[in-house]
Protein backbone atom coordinates (compact mmCIF):
# COMPACT_ATOMS: atom_id res chain seq x y z
CA UNK A 1 0.00 0.00 0.00
CA UNK A 2 1.29 3.41 -0.76
CA UNK A 3 0.91 7.05 1.33
CA UNK A 4 -0.74 9.54 -0.92
CA UNK A 5 1.82 12.17 -2.21
CA UNK A 6 1.30 15.31 -1.17
CA UNK A 7 3.42 19.14 -2.07
CA UNK A 8 2.59 22.00 0.17
CA UNK A 9 3.92 25.08 1.41
CA UNK A 10 2.38 27.92 4.23
CA UNK A 11 3.45 31.54 4.67
CA UNK A 12 2.85 34.24 7.68
CA UNK A 13 2.93 37.93 7.36
CA UNK A 14 2.36 40.57 9.57
CA UNK A 15 0.77 42.85 6.64
CA UNK A 16 1.46 46.70 6.30
CA UNK A 17 -0.78 47.60 9.12
CA UNK A 18 -0.94 45.84 12.05
CA UNK A 19 1.99 45.83 14.46
CA UNK A 20 2.32 42.71 15.32
CA UNK A 21 1.47 39.11 13.65
CA UNK A 22 -1.86 37.23 15.62
CA UNK A 23 -1.68 34.45 12.67
CA UNK A 24 -0.37 31.00 13.16
CA UNK A 25 -0.22 28.12 10.89
CA UNK A 26 1.23 24.68 11.35
CA UNK A 27 1.79 21.71 8.64
CA UNK A 28 2.33 18.03 9.54
CA UNK A 29 3.39 15.28 7.35
CA UNK A 30 4.46 12.46 9.21
CA UNK A 31 7.72 11.22 7.79
CA UNK A 32 7.11 7.16 8.77
CA UNK A 33 4.31 5.15 6.46
CA UNK A 34 2.49 3.98 9.71
CA UNK A 35 1.59 7.15 11.26
CA UNK A 36 0.80 8.63 8.15
CA UNK A 37 -1.35 5.78 6.91
CA UNK A 38 -3.17 5.72 10.50
CA UNK A 39 -3.75 9.73 11.02
CA UNK A 40 -2.73 11.36 7.34
CA UNK A 41 -1.05 14.50 7.33
CA UNK A 42 -2.67 17.67 9.27
CA UNK A 43 -2.40 21.44 8.15
CA UNK A 44 -4.10 24.03 10.07
CA UNK A 45 -4.56 28.19 9.98
CA UNK A 46 -5.13 30.13 13.01
CA UNK A 47 -6.18 33.70 13.29
CA UNK A 48 -5.98 35.43 16.77
CA UNK A 49 -8.66 37.68 17.20
CA UNK A 50 -7.43 41.29 16.58
CA UNK A 51 -9.84 43.37 18.66
CA UNK A 52 -8.75 41.28 21.52
CA UNK A 53 -5.41 40.89 23.87
CA UNK A 54 -2.95 38.33 23.96
CA UNK A 55 -4.54 37.02 20.05
CA UNK A 56 -1.21 35.32 18.90
CA UNK A 57 -0.51 33.46 22.15
CA UNK A 58 -4.52 32.30 21.55
CA UNK A 59 -3.80 30.91 18.25
CA UNK A 60 -0.11 29.10 18.96
CA UNK A 61 -2.01 27.81 21.86
CA UNK A 62 -4.97 26.65 19.76
CA UNK A 63 -2.88 25.36 16.97
CA UNK A 64 -0.09 23.58 19.31
CA UNK A 65 -3.08 21.50 21.54
CA UNK A 66 -5.30 20.44 18.48
CA UNK A 67 -2.11 18.93 16.63
CA UNK A 68 -1.32 16.98 19.69
CA UNK A 69 -4.66 16.03 20.50
CA UNK A 70 -5.07 15.44 16.96
CA UNK A 71 -2.27 12.33 16.22
CA UNK A 72 -3.19 11.04 19.84
CA UNK A 73 -6.47 10.37 18.71
CA UNK A 74 -7.71 6.46 17.49
CA UNK A 75 -6.31 5.40 14.19
CA UNK A 76 -8.35 5.98 11.28
CA UNK A 77 -10.49 8.08 12.94
CA UNK A 78 -10.29 11.22 11.25
CA UNK A 79 -13.28 12.81 11.85
CA UNK A 80 -13.90 12.17 15.04
CA UNK A 81 -9.92 13.21 16.15
CA UNK A 82 -10.38 16.29 14.08
CA UNK A 83 -13.89 17.19 16.26
CA UNK A 84 -11.99 15.82 19.26
CA UNK A 85 -8.99 18.11 18.73
CA UNK A 86 -10.63 21.21 18.09
CA UNK A 87 -12.74 20.81 21.75
CA UNK A 88 -9.23 20.50 23.36
CA UNK A 89 -7.94 23.42 21.28
CA UNK A 90 -11.13 25.66 22.52
CA UNK A 91 -10.60 24.29 26.02
CA UNK A 92 -6.97 24.97 26.08
CA UNK A 93 -7.83 28.96 24.64
CA UNK A 94 -10.34 29.10 27.73
CA UNK A 95 -8.30 28.19 30.02
CA UNK A 96 -5.65 30.19 29.24
CA UNK A 97 -7.90 33.67 29.33
CA UNK A 98 -8.61 32.69 32.74
CA UNK A 99 -5.41 32.17 33.42
CA UNK A 100 -3.77 35.24 32.05
CA UNK A 101 -6.90 37.04 33.88
CA UNK A 102 -8.22 38.29 29.77
CA UNK A 103 -12.02 37.50 29.68
CA UNK A 104 -12.09 37.62 26.23
CA UNK A 105 -9.24 35.50 24.46
CA UNK A 106 -10.01 33.51 20.79
CA UNK A 107 -8.86 33.10 17.61
CA UNK A 108 -10.56 31.51 14.46
CA UNK A 109 -8.97 27.91 13.41
CA UNK A 110 -9.24 26.16 10.30
CA UNK A 111 -8.01 22.72 9.72
CA UNK A 112 -7.45 19.97 7.10
CA UNK A 113 -6.72 16.40 7.00
CA UNK A 114 -5.78 13.94 3.89
CA UNK A 115 -5.58 10.49 4.57
CA UNK A 116 -5.59 8.01 1.69
CA UNK A 117 -8.20 9.34 -1.04
CA UNK A 118 -10.07 11.76 1.34
CA UNK A 119 -10.12 15.36 2.78
CA UNK A 120 -11.85 15.85 6.03
CA UNK A 121 -12.00 19.41 7.24
CA UNK A 122 -12.80 20.70 10.95
CA UNK A 123 -13.66 24.42 10.91
CA UNK A 124 -14.31 27.44 13.30
CA UNK A 125 -14.51 31.14 12.94
CA UNK A 126 -14.24 33.08 9.25
CA UNK A 127 -10.70 31.60 7.98
CA UNK A 128 -11.31 29.75 4.58
CA UNK A 129 -10.42 26.38 3.03
CA UNK A 130 -10.52 26.01 -0.57
CA UNK A 131 -10.86 23.19 -2.84
CA UNK A 132 -9.43 23.75 -6.46
CA UNK A 133 -10.90 21.69 -8.98
CA UNK A 134 -10.84 21.66 -12.89
CA UNK A 135 -10.08 25.21 -12.69
CA UNK A 136 -12.55 26.24 -10.20
CA UNK A 137 -12.46 27.31 -6.51
CA UNK A 138 -15.16 26.26 -4.36
CA UNK A 139 -15.17 27.50 -0.50
CA UNK A 140 -16.09 24.23 1.58
CA UNK A 141 -16.33 26.50 4.72
CA UNK A 142 -19.02 29.01 6.07
CA UNK A 143 -18.23 32.00 7.45
CA UNK A 144 -18.80 32.00 11.53
CA UNK A 145 -19.53 35.86 11.31
CA UNK A 146 -22.88 37.77 10.99
CA UNK A 147 -22.46 38.78 7.62
CA UNK A 148 -21.73 34.91 6.85
CA UNK A 149 -24.71 34.31 8.83
CA UNK A 150 -26.64 36.97 6.88
CA UNK A 151 -25.58 34.93 3.62
CA UNK A 152 -26.57 31.78 5.09
CA UNK A 153 -30.11 33.14 5.35
CA UNK A 154 -29.79 34.62 2.31
CA UNK A 155 -30.47 38.25 3.22
CA UNK A 156 -27.13 38.86 1.75
CA UNK A 157 -25.40 38.42 -1.49
CA UNK A 158 -22.31 36.24 -0.96
CA UNK A 159 -20.73 38.50 -3.39
CA UNK A 160 -20.83 41.44 -0.53
CA UNK A 161 -19.07 39.40 1.76
CA UNK A 162 -15.33 41.11 1.26
CA UNK A 163 -16.36 44.72 1.44
CA UNK A 164 -19.08 44.35 4.27
CA UNK A 165 -18.48 46.95 7.19
CA UNK A 166 -18.94 43.69 9.45
CA UNK A 167 -17.69 41.21 7.76
CA UNK A 168 -15.14 39.90 10.56
CA UNK A 169 -17.55 40.00 13.34
CA UNK A 170 -17.36 36.82 14.56
CA UNK A 171 -20.45 34.75 15.94
CA UNK A 172 -18.38 31.36 16.71
CA UNK A 173 -14.15 30.58 17.56
CA UNK A 174 -12.35 29.24 19.39
CA UNK A 175 -11.54 29.88 22.95
CA UNK A 176 -14.59 32.58 23.99
CA UNK A 177 -16.98 30.03 25.52
CA UNK A 178 -16.32 26.79 27.40
CA UNK A 179 -18.04 24.86 24.52
CA UNK A 180 -17.78 25.39 20.92
CA UNK A 181 -18.99 23.28 17.61
CA UNK A 182 -17.19 22.92 14.66
CA UNK A 183 -18.45 22.51 11.21
CA UNK A 184 -16.86 18.96 10.12
CA UNK A 185 -17.45 17.34 6.55
CA UNK A 186 -15.36 14.56 4.46
CA UNK A 187 -15.27 14.47 0.78
CA UNK A 188 -13.31 12.43 -1.88
CA UNK A 189 -10.11 13.72 -3.58
CA UNK A 190 -8.60 13.68 -6.81
CA UNK A 191 -4.84 13.83 -7.89
CA UNK A 192 -4.71 17.47 -9.00
CA UNK A 193 -6.79 19.09 -6.17
CA UNK A 194 -5.27 22.03 -4.62
CA UNK A 195 -6.51 22.98 -1.30
CA UNK A 196 -6.28 26.51 0.28
CA UNK A 197 -6.50 27.25 3.65
CA UNK A 198 -6.02 31.10 4.00
CA UNK A 199 -7.09 34.06 7.01
CA UNK A 200 -9.36 36.57 6.10
CA UNK A 201 -6.45 38.74 5.42
CA UNK A 202 -5.72 36.80 2.34
CA UNK A 203 -9.13 36.34 0.91
CA UNK A 204 -10.96 39.50 1.55
CA UNK A 205 -8.69 40.97 -1.35
CA UNK A 206 -8.69 37.90 -3.15
CA UNK A 207 -11.68 36.76 -5.27
CA UNK A 208 -12.54 33.07 -5.44
CA UNK A 209 -12.39 32.94 -9.51
CA UNK A 210 -8.59 34.69 -8.50
CA UNK A 211 -7.21 31.55 -6.58
CA UNK A 212 -8.51 29.09 -9.12
CA UNK A 213 -6.65 30.69 -11.77
CA UNK A 214 -3.19 31.37 -9.74
CA UNK A 215 -3.74 27.70 -9.04
CA UNK A 216 -4.43 26.44 -12.26
CA UNK A 217 -1.03 28.62 -13.60
CA UNK A 218 1.32 27.88 -10.78
CA UNK A 219 1.99 24.27 -9.65
CA UNK A 220 4.54 24.39 -6.73
CA UNK A 221 2.75 25.39 -3.68
CA UNK A 222 5.70 27.75 -2.30
CA UNK A 223 5.14 29.60 -5.47
CA UNK A 224 1.51 29.79 -5.01
CA UNK A 225 1.53 30.66 -1.19
CA UNK A 226 3.96 33.62 -2.37
CA UNK A 227 1.89 34.82 -5.14
CA UNK A 228 -0.79 34.94 -3.29
CA UNK A 229 0.35 36.87 -0.16
CA UNK A 230 2.24 39.06 -2.32
CA UNK A 231 -1.06 39.80 -4.18
CA UNK A 232 -2.63 40.29 -1.26
CA UNK A 233 -0.20 42.64 0.16
CA UNK A 234 -0.37 45.13 -3.01
CA UNK A 235 -3.83 45.22 -2.88
CA UNK A 236 -3.26 47.12 0.79
CA UNK A 237 -5.03 43.66 2.81
CA UNK A 238 -6.02 45.63 6.36
CA UNK A 239 -4.52 42.39 8.67
CA UNK A 240 -2.51 39.84 8.99
CA UNK A 241 -1.92 37.13 6.04
CA UNK A 242 -1.47 33.76 6.44
CA UNK A 243 -2.12 30.88 4.17
CA UNK A 244 -1.22 27.11 3.14
CA UNK A 245 -1.45 25.37 0.28
CA UNK A 246 -1.60 22.24 -0.81
CA UNK A 247 -1.40 19.83 -4.31
CA UNK A 248 -2.66 16.15 -4.67
CA UNK A 249 0.19 14.70 -6.81
CA UNK A 250 -1.14 11.41 -6.36
CA UNK A 251 -3.21 9.60 -4.25
CA UNK A 252 -3.13 6.47 -1.52
CA UNK A 253 -5.52 3.45 -0.85
CA UNK A 254 -8.32 3.31 2.00
CA UNK A 255 -6.40 2.45 5.05
CA UNK A 256 -7.55 -0.41 7.77
CA UNK A 257 -8.10 0.44 11.03
CA UNK A 258 -5.39 -0.38 13.32
CA UNK A 259 -4.92 -0.25 17.33
CA UNK A 260 -4.14 2.75 18.81
CA UNK A 261 -1.11 4.51 19.17
CA UNK A 262 -1.31 6.17 22.91
CA UNK A 263 1.71 8.62 22.23
CA UNK A 264 3.28 9.96 19.34
CA UNK A 265 6.10 12.33 19.54
CA UNK A 266 5.25 15.43 17.82
CA UNK A 267 8.43 17.17 17.35
CA UNK A 268 9.61 14.60 15.04
CA UNK A 269 6.91 15.24 12.82
CA UNK A 270 5.45 18.30 12.76
CA UNK A 271 6.83 20.70 10.41
CA UNK A 272 6.69 24.57 9.24
CA UNK A 273 7.64 26.29 6.36
CA UNK A 274 8.28 29.65 5.86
Amino acid sequence: MTVAHIVSSGQSYVGTLRADNQDSFRICEPDDDPTRRSFGCLYAVADGMGGYHYGDIASAQAIKTFFEAFYNGKSAKFARNLQRAVHAANLAVFQLAQLLERARLGTTLSAVNVASDKLTLAHVGDSRIYLVRDRRATCLTRDHTKVGDLVAMRVLSPDKVRTHAGRSELSRSIGTSLFVQPDVRQLALRAGDVIILCSDGVWSVIEDDEFAALADDIENPRDLSHVLIDTALKRDSDDNLSLVAIRIEHLAQAVADTPRRRSLPLSGILRRQA
